[in-house]
């Protein structure tokens, strides 16, 4: 199981800056639905608002999201479970249907202090671009950044 992989050893560091990737069931792009990808941003707003992250850059791509945070409180596992069990339980109530929304698990990586985090938030918000969803960032509706 690769996604159990990824939980083994983790650990958790408040104050660190983190770059998280996950997934939709089946990589599907339900976040082809702009209104749907705002229940996850809401989610990023509410973590911030509470206290557990700051928001540094993401973008909600159609079939997965990246958010470079910087942890604040908690555990890093608790909160990215939380956002994905919250944003899940919205885009259910809303599509009126039962299921799985997210993968199992997700992807981290800590930032070290030497990285250029304005390089990784341009990484970020740049995906729709790469994924030619769009041919100037601006078109995007799901992605910010506090340098931007």
């Amino acid at each position: 199981m690769h996604a159990s992989r990824l939980r083994t050893g983790r650990y958790s560091e408040t104050g660190r800056v983190y770059f998280v990737t996950t997934t939709t069931e089946r990589r599907t792009p339900i976040f082809t639905d702009f209104a749907l990808g705002r229940l996850v941003v809401s989610q990023f707003r509410t973590a911030q608002e509470q206290g557990r992250a700051e928001s540094l850059a993401w973008v909600v791509m159609p079939d997965h999201f990246h958010w470079l945070l910087s942890l604040e409180s908690g555990s890093l596992s608790d909160l990215v479970g939380k956002v994905k069990a919250c944003s899940a339980r919205a885009i259910n109530a809303k599509r009126r249907i039962n299921g799985a929304v997210w993968q199992h698990g997700f992807h981290d990586r800590a930032v070290r202090a030497e990285e250029d985090l304005l390089a990784i938030a341009r990484y970020v918000v740049a995906n729709p671009l790469r994924g030619k969803l769009v041919e100037r960032l601006g078109d995007y509706p799901l992605w910010d950044a506090v340098w931007i």
